[in-house]
């Protein structure tokens, strides 16, 4: 997934604040994300594995909040 991200400065706007914006839309497209899953290759079987531990993981989290409330 190839991504142009392109931001034009607002009126009177710092440029901090401006990369800070930048930033806060490169993590939002997952860019990071997907340079990083990319990285290295990965069997099927270790992403599988890696999916059912995230949803389990998931649920426990759902699990932990139900009982909170």
């Amino acid at each position: 997934m190839a991504t142009n991200i392109t931001l034009k400065p607002r009126r009177n706007e710092l440029p901090e604040r401006l990369i800070k914006r930048f930033i806060k839309k490169v993590k939002k497209s997952g860019i990071i994300d997907e340079a990083r899953e990319k990285r290295h290759y990965k069997k099927p079987s270790e992403k599988r594995r890696e999916a059912k531990r995230r949803a389990i993981a998931r649920q426990k989290k759902e699990m932990a909040k139900k009982k909170k409330n």
